[in-house]
């Protein structure tokens, strides 16, 4: 099997650069490399692309290893200056986005920089200093980039979104990946693992740790493999099963799409609001996205369709396995929105 190159997401690289730009600003110097720190509790090191004291700006380039990343080779530049508020504040500079429509972990109004890329460059500002600084983010041809990913058709405007829950970036490989999946099975297995926990990744498998009384090697993290792993799955002496995750993904599965990675099957938006319709709920057809268009319902309106579409998933899912399924849906913060089937085996 080939080993693939991992990477770093841009909003490590984005801590990175706001760190030497942060040093530059505070100690008047440049500095050839940084070490920020990472949410797993690792460190590593960026080589710094450029860096001036006036005003204080540094620039690391964007490594995704073997994973075909838009970003990959791309500047992402950081502007750090002082501040009175005593908090690290963010803005958005040449070709990162700014949020216009509600649904996404970012408000309106605000740069497209997700909270754990700003958790990321916070920690390692705060090893520099514990002053109030504004950080400018900026990605040089962020703004043709963008054209080619999801952020137009979510309402991100004018450049990229600054990403990443781990800091890391995995490589995308298809065969690659079905072996290393197939790995963590073999794994739950050898553990004496009797009622698994599938999900799609980081989200998932923290919900399913929080909501149930799970081990780690219970909770199997499924990418965008779904047919795969549920056939891997069927093949076990496992009777139950439990989906966590989050609807923007597993409801592809009550559609029928066991590839759920978006190049390769639609927004699920369409199909969520058609149920909603069905059951008498009424949604906006401003909202592009499924943690928008579940977080503006009022709750008991939210937990119907929620419960009913976490349903129609275990029905799907049982029908391709034979196995007994139970479903969780969770947003983004890992909030439980509705379930279906039995879930003692995990309680």
């Amino acid at each position: 099997m080939t080993v693939l190159r991992s990477g770093f997401t841009t909003g490590a690289c984005a801590a990175a650069a706001a760190k030497a730009a942060t040093i530059a600003l505070l100690e008047n110097r440049v500095v050839p490399s940084v070490d920020i720190p990472f949410p797993d509790g690792s460190r590593s090191t960026f080589a710094v692309e450029s860096a001036q004291l006036n005003p204080a700006t540094a620039s690391v380039k964007k490594f995704a290893g073997d994973d075909p990343d838009t970003t990959d080779g791309m500047l992402i530049v950081a502007t750090v200056e002082r501040n009175d508020s005593g908090e690290i504040q963010f803005a958005a500079g040449e070709g990162v986005g700014i949020v216009t429509k509600p649904g996404l972990q970012v408000p309106p109004g605000q740069p497209a920089i997700n909270p754990a890329p700003r958790a990321m460059i916070r920690a390692a500002l705060r090893e520099v200093t514990s002053e109030g600084l504004t950080v400018t983010i900026s990605i040089p041809e962020g703004r043709e980039r963008a054209a080619k990913t999801f952020n137009p058709r979510l309402g991100i405007v004018d450049g990229l979104s600054i990403l990443g829950s781990t800091g890391h970036v995995r490589p995308f490989s298809v065969p690659a990946l079905r072996d290393a999946l197939v790995c963590t099975l073999n794994v739950a297995v050898a553990s004496g693992v009797t009622a698994p926990v599938l999900v799609p990744g980081h989200t998932g498998r923290r919900a399913a740790l929080a909501h149930f009384k799970v081990t780690p090697e219970q909770v199997i993290e499924v990418s965008n493999e779904w047919g795969f792993m549920l056939e891997q799955a069927a093949r076990q002496a496992w009777s139950h099963l439990l989906l966590v995750g989050h609807p923007g993904k597993l409801a592809k599965l009550a559609e029928g799409h066991w590839e759920t990675h978006s190049a390769q099957s639609p927004s699920v938006v369409p199909f969520i609001r058609l149920l909603a319709d069905s059951l008498g709920i009424q949604t906006s057809s401003e909202v592009k996205t499924a943690e928008g268009l579940f977080d503006e319902l009022p709750a008991e309106q939210r937990r119907i369709l929620a419960d009913r579409l976490a349903v129609d998933i275990q029905k799907a899912v049982a029908k391709h396995t034979g196995k007994a399924i139970a479903v969780m849906l969770v947003n983004m913060k890992g909030d439980s929105l509705g379930t279906g089937g039995e879930l003692s085996p995990w309680q």
